[in-house]
């Protein structure tokens, strides 16, 4: 088979094909373009079918025999097999990479999450059990959780690592024991034993100083009359009261000499001693009023204080009243003589509170009259 072209439009094509038949036909394909010299196509008996080449922006039609489009297509599936082939191996070699990078990154952030992981905290307490044996003890979170039959979500009342998220007084009542949180004071008091954390603060130390001597037999005349976590409770509202007091106590003077002084007597030094006492008062009474609002909501709350009165008893609270059940009579009657004494321990302290509350507000009270006065002083002036 052959293929001739005129040079001007079209470029040369030449196939060269053989047929078994020496007859042949003629096959006449006009040009496309003008004043161009037709295509002639001398072909043995065969089925011819025309195919677009584009060859330089141009197209060419050409006829392939059928036996020729059979080779032709085997060779480009071949090749397509082969490209696929190829393909596939370079996906898997790809995936494998990728998959390679993946584990060693996984490995990486895992060995950078083991080494960065946070420790279970530790903490160093105080135990002080019921006897008045004193021992200094490491202590982790689960461990006391497990002891106490606390919460996680209990523990951050108490947590010191919290101690500017915490800051308010509270007394949360547990199943098993009691959370106290009084300024630099953090304890759990339960049956048998007190856990102290920053038992070297000045909250921590008057509290042990309070706490031991009312354990002490012969001081108490035989022992305790309430049992332990009532003990210490009190002696923690104790020992806060009286540092407050006498905190109150000390400032007191010093604001007096101060009222006495001016304003006939106006220096730098005076004014700033003034200052001073005047933020001192106003953290003394906001302490006592923080202590005092706690102590009334939970004088006004005697579901809580049922609470605190079954606890270590065989006794439970019906929904609905709060009504004091017991399996034993006798402790139920117990119970019922606790609640009025914590009801009576509550209403004291709370008295005191208050009183110390009231005599900041009107030391403060007098110091800001005076500054007033001062100010006029300074505008006649």
């Amino acid at each position: 088979m052959a293929l001739a072209a005129s040079p001007s439009h079209l470029h040369l094509l030449q196939l060269s094909g053989h047929s078994p038949s020496p007859a042949a036909h003629y096959l006449l394909l006009a040009s496309p373009w003008p004043n161009s010299t037709s295509i002639s196509l001398k072909s043995s008996q065969i089925h011819l079918s025309p195919v677009a080449l584009k060859v330089a922006s141009k197209i060419t039609c050409s006829a392939r025999s059928s036996t020729e489009e059979d080779s032709l297509s085997d060779s480009d599936s071949l090749a397509a097999d082969n490209e696929g082939g190829e393909e596939g191996r370079e996906d898997k070699k790809l995936q494998h990479q990728s998959s390679a990078v993946a584990t060693q990154r996984s490995a990486v952030s895992s060995g950078d999450f083991l080494s960065l992981g946070i420790r279970e905290p530790v903490y160093e307490v105080v135990e002080i059990k019921f006897d008045g044996k004193v021992s200094i003890r490491k202590i982790n979170r689960r461990q006391l959780l497990k002891s106490s039959g606390l919460r996680p979500r209990d523990i951050r009342s108490v947590d010191p690592s919290l101690f500017l998220t915490n800051s308010m007084p509270s007394l949360l009542v547990r199943e098993h024991a009691i959370l106290l949180n009084l300024g630099s004071l953090r304890a759990i008091a339960m049956q048998e034993r007190v856990l102290i954390f920053d038992y070297n603060c000045k909250g921590g130390k008057a509290f042990i100083d309070v706490l031991l001597p009312r354990l002490n037999p012969k001081n108490m005349n035989g022992g305790p009359c309430m049992p332990f976590e009532l003990e210490v409770v009190e002696a923690a509202l104790l020992s806060r009261i009286q540092r407050l007091e006498q905190r109150l106590m000390d400032l007191e003077p010093r604001v007096q000499a101060l009222l006495e002084v001016l304003p006939n007597r106006l220096t730098g030094d005076i004014l700033e001693q003034l200052r001073i006492s005047k933020q001192t008062l106003v953290e003394l009474g906001s302490r006592a009023g923080a202590l005092g609002q706690m102590l009334l909501d939970l004088l006004e709350d005697p579901h809580e204080i049922r609470r605190i009165c079954i606890m270590g008893r065989d006794c439970t609270l019906r929904k609905g009243n709060d009504d004091m059940e017991c399996s034993v009579p006798s402790e139920k009657q117990i119970a019922e003589e606790e609640e009025e004494e914590i009801e009576m321990l509550l209403e004291n302290y709370l008295q005191r509170c208050e009183s110390c509350h009231g005599h900041a507000e009107r030391l403060l009270d007098s110091a800001k009259e005076m500054e007033d006065s001062i100010a006029v002083n300074l505008r006649c002036r």
